[in-house]
Parts: structure tokens; sequence; C-alpha cells
């Protein structure tokens, strides 16, 4: 089954917004976290997952580029709302930081994988391929951040289901515009 370039590109677009925003998560998280002592060993968790989601952002900036995709007009609402997050959680706490982390992957891995089964309908391994690699990183992040006492963030109902909520959201805007 032949996917259209509509949906190719709406699918590239909201990835390429979500990793842009994933990296401004961590952006806000470290900014808060590396000017504060006692908190190394989450920093330098942070910054291996930073690195992982650049890397993820710079895969989708080719594929943008070499698709003739536009990316999402909102990339500097994404950048702002993005660092203002990770700076608010990592104000909150180690917990509540690793509580953003989870709730961000849970949406991203169902995400990714729906997208996967969708690449891999089209026809198209190679990018479905991509996209698996990308998810199990970020069920990697997600289980690295319940292993951290994610679920021990002040809140933690109420924050956890307010940022699946705005990354769905996110994912629903982002596609179109």
């Amino acid at each position: 089954m032949s996917m259209s370039d509509n949906r190719r590109h709406e699918m590239l677009r909201v990835d390429h917004a979500g990793e842009y925003g994933a990296v401004a998560i961590y952006r806000g998280q470290l900014a808060v976290f590396q000017r504060r002592a006692g908190h190394e060993r989450i920093t330098g968790q942070l910054q291996e997952m930073a690195h992982q989601e650049q890397a993820h952002l710079d895969a989708f900036d080719k594929l943008l580029a070499s698709g003739q995709v536009r990316p999402t007009a909102l990339s500097p609402v994404w950048n702002a709302a993005g660092f203002a997050l990770g700076a608010a959680t990592a104000l909150l706490g180690e917990k509540a930081a690793h509580a953003c982390t989870e709730a961000v992957e849970t949406v991203i891995e169902e995400h990714y994988g729906d997208q996967v089964a969708e690449f891999e309908a089209s026809g198209d391994t190679e990018l479905a391929a991509k996209l698996s690699k990308f998810r199990e990183e970020e069920v990697a992040h997600k289980e690295l951040a319940a292993a951290e006492g994610a679920a021990q963030a002040p809140g933690y109902p109420l924050l956890s289901a307010l940022i699946r909520t705005g990354c769905r959201l996110a994912i629903r805007i982002s596609e179109k515009v």
C-alpha cells in the first residue's frame, strides 16, 4: 500500500518537531541542574539522553531537507515551550524531571510504534527501521526515568497526565501547521 506524499510529510514534520522539542526540554533541565551542586548523576543522564535526541533531530533535519518537507511553523513555540517545561520540571526536583521524561517518552513510544507499522505497511522498510531504532532509544529513556523514581514526583498523576496530553496535542498540531 502506497503512502501519500502528504501523509509522509506530515509524519516527518511531526517527528522533527518532537525531537526539536525533546532537545529543548533537556536543555531546560540541564540549565537548572548544571548550576546546582549535587546533581552530577542526573546531569550525566540528561546529557546522554540529550545527545541521543540531538542525533534523532539531525537525522530528521536530513530527511526533511532531502524530501523537501517543510518543518512545522511552530518550531519557535516548541523550542520555548520545551525549554520552559524542562526548566520547570527540573526546578521541581529530580523526580519531576524524570516524570517529564517518562511522560514524554510514553507518548513518543506509542507514536513511533504507530509510524513504524504505517511505514512498514507502505513498503518503506528503511525509514521504519530507523524509527524503530529511535523508538528503542526513547523506551530506554522512559525506563531509566521510571527506575529513577519518576512516579515519586510531587503531583505525579496530574503532572504526567498534563505532559502526555500536551505532547499528544503538539503532535496533532505539528502534523498540519
